[in-house]
């Protein structure tokens, strides 16, 4: 077995590993939270740019025509989603500092760790990596919207355009043009070709890494405010039991296969927790808050995945040759 093949098989060990040092790094030793803060943007440039890798550009060029599926992720992210988090928010204290966390959190679809996941319950992980860079780019666009319309003009004294211009080139522009250029390279040189070879198991680990840097940096601040952040835990859970029912059953609708069933519900479920803290960080001092509301859905979220890449294919997506038709206990 070689090291691909075993990271892939003990990946969850590996995600759990990283979250329990993180524990410790956090409550054992909180001083060393701000130097893990400023490794979150470059450790999550790295995350991104070999998860791009992880897919040829030209199949990824394939995958990406796929219109049914990327308009019903673009549909479960961008219309779906917003209305089921509004419903869930009337039942939290009407708190800014709480509400900016979890729109935040919420509103952003996962475009990391939704590849393993959907992986691992056996869906078109392909197809999941070909629309990333998508619902990456249309929610940075999309968020400072929703936030208006939930939040009122409040959200124009917290939010400034430059931690979003900056995002995006770190997070998409810069990843995914390196990510091509190498792709480039391996295709007209042997060099090129094993370093996207050695690069190919790297995103297990480094999102074990991150994952790592971004828990032990915020749990001081979960700990110290953690009467005001349980409110919003029940949310999460709630979240991640609604959605999977809404992704299965629009992939009914869509007359989807199994794979990219699986695919949708994954997208629909997942949250860009990791890439949007580096916004929530840049919020003024006064909602220092937000960060911990974000980190808390990462805990929550990687939870109840853990369960859900079971139920997918065992119960909610069984395997079929036929396209899904509509589940009847919806």
């Amino acid at each position: 077995m070689n090291v691909g093949d075993w990271l892939q098989r003990h990946q969850v060990t590996i995600y759990a590993a990283s979250v329990v040092l993180a524990i410790g790094f956090g409550a054992g030793l909180p001083s060393a939270a701000p130097l893990f803060e400023q490794a979150i943007t470059p450790v999550l440039a790295v995350l991104l740019y070999v998860t791009f890798l992880e897919i040829p550009f030209t199949r990824f060029r394939r995958a990406f025509t796929n219109t049914r599926f990327m308009t019903a992720a673009l549909g479960m992210n961008f219309l779906v989603v917003p209305f089921v988090v509004y419903i869930l928010t009337r039942f939290l204290p009407q708190e800014p500092v709480i509400l900016l966390g979890v729109f935040m959190v919420l509103l952003t679809p996962c475009i990391d760790y939704v590849i393993a996941f959907t992986d691992l319950a056996e869906g078109n992980a392909e197809q999941v990596t070909a629309t990333t860079p998508a619902l990456l780019l249309v929610q940075f666009l999309l968020l400072p919207v929703y936030l208006w319309l939930f939040m009122g003009g409040q959200v124009a004294d917290i939010i400034s355009a430059r931690p979003f211009i900056e995002a995006f080139l770190l997070l998409i522009a810069l990843p995914l043009t390196l990510a091509w250029l190498t792709e480039v390279w391996a295709e007209h040189s042997e060099t090129g070709q094993r370093w996207q070879d050695t690069l190919g198991w790297f995103p297990i680990p480094m999102m074990g890494a991150t994952l790592l840097i971004v828990i032990a940096s915020q749990l001081p601040r979960v700990e110290d405010s953690i009467g005001q952040i349980a409110a919003v835990v029940p949310i999460y859970v709630v979240f991640l039991a609604v959605m999977p029912l809404l992704g299965r059953l629009a992939a009914g609708l869509l007359h989807m296969g199994a794979g990219e069933a699986r695919a949708l519900v994954s997208t629909s479920v997942t949250r860009n927790s990791l890439v949007v803290l580096p916004l929530a960080l840049a919020l003024p001092a006064r909602y220092n808050l937000v960060p911990a509301v974000v980190v808390t859905q990462t805990l929550v979220e990687l939870t109840g995945m853990v369960v859900l890449t079971r139920v997918v294919p065992a119960w909610l997506v069984p395997t079929t040759p036929d396209p899904l038709s509509i589940p009847e206990f919806l």
